[in-house]
């Protein structure tokens, strides 16, 4: 959750550590911490976002070559230049950063204050340098390496150590780590984009490993000193996509990304001429696809609700039965699981400790997991027997948008290939591959709507309750719109099945609870109205997504917005646009941080 940057190399440490934290503050933004060693280590800290930290050292000498850098965002304390990170030990001379929660931290502090320790934050972090000073005896790397066997968890950490000026040392178990290699400099980072603008040479650490950088180089060890040789990779994507490139906010731009990110994620999938699709990630795995009698879809927020759609796609068009399961509850039941089930993991950071302990549960039943991630060498997509990579390049703002619809549109990919080696025909999957085509230029045409869907804001904005409806493949984008809306604009939201509302949630409608009910001319469309004549006679106010050309709805309901027509299966990926823009527009109205809604982070690493 929380956003780390270390630096070794020939610059200034500052320079490169600030910008990496402005480039990771989506990761968290409760407050922030810088440490240069220079001459001794100074360290600034402070509450809030990452412009309050510039502030306080504007003005410092903080020259270095060798820095740590973190954003936090809160777990262990409240928001405090003292629960700030990085944190250090008794002598002030070892210094960590950490992202991650450490789950034995009380039992490792009762120890450590036992024998003299000091601490001064509430952090669960604070033992880890605590534990450092105990065992260093002249390598911080030796003693790091004693203490990651102490500790429960899940950590990233970066370390330094003042008798060690040439050193960096970072360590994962359970929490992301990637380091860029570049000119005459290492950067280590919670994710890329911290490290894009300087180089698109990157090594993934893997769980239990150790890198040691100083000015000989990266030399990577595992938990018990021995010596690991990994080739980098390369990053494909522009520091430019990750910019806001003239948008107010980066959730406004990743919207308006979406006709070429759909794009993207099925480029060179489609076989038209076979009604067939082509996932290069799931060849080795072809021939158990073809055995697979169930499948479970897990996910959490968001990657959950495309899942539900995938779910009603799959039972009707490749005729697998198909499950979706909250990922944080999967490993706490007893799933009936054998060889021929599935799991489909979906997580756009490829990070998410919930999901990624479901597909280790899964791996530990034997039984096949595939992954659909959209960030290349994350955790999920190495730790999955096989996978569909979304390729829509960063997505910056903590609300998803642009990975809901690819993922969408690549589960609608995965529910052609395997119908295709079921009983779904040529014609069928021909006519679901040409849609998938031409919904880019059907998207675009949704949100050139924005203004008038900004007027429409105008008028509920001010509201504090909404009910979201939806039946069938709209089901879960009510409950994805009012996830936008809640998370955002901090309106309390429902997202339910059309069906459901006279079943309870009728009691709240009134003139001041209003509904935005996802209707278009489908196969359940009638019914839908039939249940919007029931909130209008309880003087309910409705907002109305339907089908252009419809005017059914117009005299009935207060405003409506229209969608272009489109397979019924696909019909989420246009009708979620309007939500989105809908939230977005809520939100900013509403004065809100957009980008960073408070108590939220993008990618949630801790379970």
């Amino acid at each position: 959750m929380c956003g780390i940057v270390g630096y070794a190399g020939k610059n200034e440490a500052r320079l490169v550590l600030l910008e990496g934290l402005k480039r990771l503050e989506y990761r968290g933004y409760d407050s922030a911490g810088i440490a240069i060693l220079g001459d001794g280590i100074i360290v600034k800290k402070a509450v809030g976002k990452i412009r309050e930290l510039e502030s306080k050292i504007d003005g410092v000498n903080l020259s270095g070559n060798l820095g740590i850098a973190h954003t936090r965002w809160a777990t262990h304390g409240q928001p405090s230049e003292a629960n700030a990170h990085p944190h250090s030990d008794c002598t002030g001379k070892i210094w960590v950063v950490h992202n991650g929660i450490i789950e034995n931290y009380q039992t490792l502090k009762k120890w450590l204050e036992e024998r003299g320790h000091v601490f001064k934050s509430e952090t669960d972090t604070e033992v880890v340098p605590h534990l450092l000073e105990e065992f260093y005896e002249g390598s911080i790397t030796k003693a790091l390496q004693r203490v990651v066997k102490m500790l429960q968890g899940a950590y990233g950490l970066a370390v330094l150590h003042q008798d060690e000026p040439q050193k960096l040392i970072a360590v994962r178990y359970g929490s992301p780590l990637v380091i860029g290699l570049g000119d005459g400099e290492t950067i280590v980072a919670s994710d890329v984009s911290a490290i894009i603008r300087y180089t698109k040479q990157v090594i993934y650490l893997n769980d239990g490993e150790i890198a040691e950088i100083n000015s000989s180089g990266l030399k990577i060890l595992d938990f018990d000193f021995n010596e690991i040789n990994r080739e980098a990779q390369k990053i494909e994507w522009d520091v430019s996509q990750a910019e806001k490139n003239g948008f107010s906010h980066f959730m406004l731009k990743e919207i308006f990304e979406q006709p070429k990110t759909i794009s993207d994620s099925i480029r060179g999938r489609l076989v038209i001429k076979d009604g067939k699709v082509k996932l290069g990630g799931l060849d080795n795995v072809i021939d158990k696809i073809r055995s697979i009698e169930k499948i479970i879809i897990v996910g959490c927020g968001t990657a959950r609700n495309a899942g539900s759609i995938g779910e009603y796609m799959l039972e009707e068009y490749a005729g697998v039965a198909t499950e979706v399961e909250y990922a944080s509850e999967f490993r706490y039941r007893k799933p009936v699981l054998d060889n021929k089930t599935a799991i489909i993991a979906i997580s756009q950071s490829g990070e998410t400790a919930d999901t990624l302990a479901a597909v280790k549960e899964g791996k530990e039943k034997n039984i096949l997991t595939l992954g659909v991630v959209n960030v290349v060498g994350s955790t999920i997509a190495r730790t999955t027997d096989a996978g569909v990579y979304n390729h829509i390049g960063p997505e910056i703002s903590v609300a998803s948008t642009k990975a809901f619809t690819s993922q969408v549109a690549i589960l609608a990919l995965i529910t052609i290939l395997f119908g295709r080696q079921r009983n779904l025909s040529l014609a069928v999957g021909k006519r679901i591959e040409e849609e998938l085509l031409i919904l880019p230029d059907k998207i675009e045409s949704i949100t050139r709507q924005s203004e008038k869907i900004k007027k429409i804001a105008e008028k509920y904005c001010h509201f504090n309750n909404f009910i979201y409806l939806g039946r069938k493949y709209n089901q879960p984008v009510a409950a994805e719109g009012a996830l936008k809306l809640k998370e955002i604009s901090y309106i309390h939201t429902e997202g339910l099945p059309t069906g459901e509302m006279k079943h309870g949630s009728i009691s709240l409608i009134d003139k001041n609870f209003p509904c935005l009910c996802i209707a278009p001319q489908d196969s359940v469309y009638e019914k839908n109205v039939s249940n919007i004549e029931e909130i209008k006679a309880r003087s309910g106010k409705v907002i109305a997504i339907t089908t252009e050309g419809n005017d059914q709805l117009n005299k009935l309901v207060d405003d409506v917005i229209f969608i272009p027509k489109t397979l019924e299966m696909l019909t989420p990926i246009l009708s979620v646009i309007p939500l989105q823009l809908f939230a977005y527009h809520v939100a900013a109205l509403r004065g809100c941080d957009i980008d960073k809604p408070r108590n939220l982070a993008k990618s949630v690493t801790v379970e």
